[in-house]
């Protein structure tokens, strides 16, 4: 491929629905504006939520849904509709799931009142209100996650004719309906809830700092660092989408954004397509389990749990580094096996130089780790890393112009100081408020600050646009919620798992895999985990199993099911960009992203993997040996479940040196007498020779 090839724009992605984004822009003419406005004004009532959050939380959620609903059905008819009449229909009907969310916000005190009684006005908008979240779900996701939820809703109402254990007591009507639209146990539950707070904000966040230039920083530093390694171009994606997934938390996004670049420069420096695109699928899908943001599920997770979101996080740290070290090794091994070199010194940025010319981009980020881990809320620390964004993007478009760095410096030390002042008692949300609109005025008068102000104007819209497809998956899995809270069907599975896990909780665990795996192939990531784990993980729970634990083994099975042929989502992402057959492009990402399947039962029976209590080795090399321990069982088994899957280490693997390997990998995940002796001892013997068959005259970086 030529190097104007590998350069050249945006290469189009096509998808039979809108689960993994909108086109660009907002639609034609005067109907993309429409949408454009509404998507900022959905943004800034989502803005006024995280900082003063007055409003009660059932409004909130309501007028939270009814925006989804507005725009899911406007902005579908403005992409699809031939004429302005189909798309006026689009409008109504959002219109008419608008007024369902406002319902919740104009009868508030009425609906309290009669709770458990409703009107024939209650019931006629809660009908309406759950056939426009199914009509919604489907056109914009396509059929699979409404039929389930339909099943759901099916037994629901007529359960009661199945023969026990399935069958329940029997619900009316008016009950159902009740249940599911009013209240906080169906459509306007705890995963609608994290919506309309920390997912659109965060999601906000990801947006502005993608504004201010952090993707290009992303990729210079790791073009810089690893561009020139062996087989650099592959690292770089997977380095880059992991620092990509720290403020996205989007795979497949980070596919068609991060990959874009990554998949064609890969395939210039020799590697072959579908392992290419493999490699940016697997790369991209880790970007959910990398904190802070996690795709939107931590979030969940944590209120689901009742636990800070800064213990998911930590939770989720060495997890998500093994998997992409697992990522990073497999494709230095791929490079090994097929001779492929780095790129010249003259082709990749100087790492130090970009961060030293955009060092301050981190400080958002690291920021908002810092408060997180501080204790503060995820609201707080969300809202003041955004409100630190928007101050840079501001301040540097305001000293641009400016003609010396003395000048530079004198406005940001006194930025600096005007926010302590102000801060005396607590950084608090409205003086840091105050500081932002201050710098929208300056910014207004300033050469070029209209671009700036553009593009923040811009960065609402497309959070706005961004948050429809997690909300509206939020909001139907409401069904499932409901009708497990009001039937107690949850019990019946969570038997069955136990009765597999008193046998052996090896079984439960592959069980509790093949759900969210097969869940996974048709519905998005966050439904798939909330339904996993409201299914499965209070099971796995009285298995002894820790509760992050499980839910976080959920999760993870829940992302492995978008590298998972038939249906692997991010490999369908990546087939356009590279030119290959999606099915290829999975079976080489699951190839890759082999210890990903591995790593949950690893911190299953090792918890110290997850900085969690109750690890067997705890007892005699204490907590944080024990944290050494399993993490080094968890490099050695990565390193050894590479060398199976790519058949290299310092020269070919034959046969029996594959199986050697996989002996050793297993044994390192085992809980039997010496299996951890066993695994490092294969090992060993195994990496010795393989040192000692290398060709004598190569020598090559890592």
């Amino acid at each position: 491929m030529s190097q104007a090839e590998a350069t050249e724009g945006p290469i189009k992605v096509e998808f039979d629905n809108f689960e993994h984004g909108f086109p660009e822009g907002f639609g034609p003419g005067w109907w993309g504006q429409l949408a454009y406005w509404i998507g900022i004004a959905f943004a800034t009532f989502q803005l006024y939520v995280a900082a003063f959050n007055y409003l009660p939380s059932q409004v909130v959620r309501g007028v939270h849904v009814g925006f989804l609903l507005l725009l899911t059905f406007g902005l579908i008819a403005n992409f699809t509709a031939k004429s302005d009449f189909g798309r006026a229909l689009g409008w109504v009907i959002g219109g008419a799931g608008f007024f369902c969310g406002l319902y919740q916000w104009i009868f508030y005190a009425d609906l309290i009142a009669r709770d458990g009684d409703p009107t024939r006005l209650d019931l006629a908008v809660g009908t309406l209100l759950a056939v426009l979240i199914f009509e919604g779900t489907r056109r914009l996701m396509g059929a699979a996650l409404p039929l389930m939820c339909g099943a759901c809703l099916l037994y629901w109402f007529f359960g009661q004719y199945l023969p026990s254990p399935l069958n329940h007591r029997g619900y009316d009507f008016d009950q159902i309906v009740t249940h599911l639209s009013f209240g906080t146990e169906g459509f306007y539950g705890v995963p609608v809830y994290v919506s309309a707070t920390y997912i659109f904000l965060f999601i906000l966040f990801g947006s502005f700092l993608e504004r201010a230039g952090m993707i290009q920083l992303f990729t210079d530093v790791s073009l810089g660092l690893f561009g020139r390694t062996r087989g650099g171009p592959a690292k770089v994606a997977v380095f880059a989408s992991g620092m990509m997934g720290t403020i996205s938390g989007s795979g497949v996004a980070n596919v068609v954004t991060v990959g874009q670049f990554t998949i064609p420069l890969m395939i210039k420096f020799g590697y072959r397509r579908a392992f290419a695109a493999g490699v940016e699928a697997t790369a991209s899908m880790g970007g959910q389990i990398m904190p802070p943001v996690m795709g939107a599920v931590a979030f969940i997770m944590a209120e689901t749990l009742g636990v800070q979101y800064s213990e998911i996080v930590k939770a989720a740290a060495i997890p998500a580094i093994l998997y992409f070290a697992s990522a990073f090794w497999m494709v230095h091994l791929e490079a090994g096996k097929h001779g492929l070199v780095g790129m010249k010194r003259s082709e990749i940025p100087s790492a130090w130089k970009a961060l030293v010319t955009r060092w301050y981009l981190v400080l958002p980020l690291a920021a908002l780790v810092y408060m997180l881990f501080e204790g503060f809320t995820p609201l707080y620390a969300g809202s003041m890393g955004l409100a630190l964004t928007v101050t840079l993007i501001l301040g540097t478009a305001i000293t641009t112009g400016a003609s010396s760095n003395v000048i530079r410096t004198i406005f940001w030390v006194g930025l600096a100081l005007v926010v302590a002042a102000l801060s005396r008692d607590g950084l608090q949300i409205v003086p840091v408020a105050t500081v932002v609109v201050g710098l929208i005025v300056i910014t207004a008068f300033v050469r070029g600050g209209f671009a700036a102000l553009r593009a923040c104007r811009d960065a609402l819209a497309e959070s706005a646009k961004s948050a429809i497809t997690v909300g509206m998956a939020c909001a139907i899995v409401g069904v499932i919620i409901g009708m497990m809270s009001q039937t107690g069907v949850g019990t019946i599975f969570g038997g069955w798992v136990i009765g597999l896990g008193e046998k052996s909780l090896f079984l439960a665990l592959v069980m509790t895999m093949l759900l969210s795996i097969l869940l996974g192939t048709g519905i998005p990531t966050i439904p798939t985990y909330i339904i996993t784990a409201a299914l499965a993980a209070p099971a796995l729970a009285k298995l002894g199993v820790p509760l992050i634990a499980s839910h976080m083994f959920a999760f993870y099975y829940g992302i492995m099911a978008d590298l998972s042929p038939p249906v692997a989502l991010a490999a369908l992402a990546a087939a356009p960009i590279a030119k290959e057959n999606p099915d290829k492009i999975g079976w080489e990402a699951m190839r890759i992203a082999l210890a990903g399947y591995v790593i949950p039962f690893i911190f299953v029976y090792s918890p110290a993997l997850m900085l969690q209590a109750g690890d067997p080795m705890a007892a005699k090399l204490g907590f944080y040996g024990a944290v050494a321990l399993a993490s080094l069982k968890a490099l050695v088994a990565i390193g050894l479940f590479g060398m199976v899957a790519i058949g290299f280490l310092f020269t070919r693997l034959t046969l029996i040196e594959r199986l050697v390997a996989l002996g050793g990998a297993l044994c390192l995940l085992g809980e039997f007498p010496f299996s951890d002796t066993a695994g490092f001892v294969l090992a060993a013997a195994l990496v010795l020779w393989q040192w000692r068959q290398r060709p004598p005259a190569t020598v090559e970086a890592v």
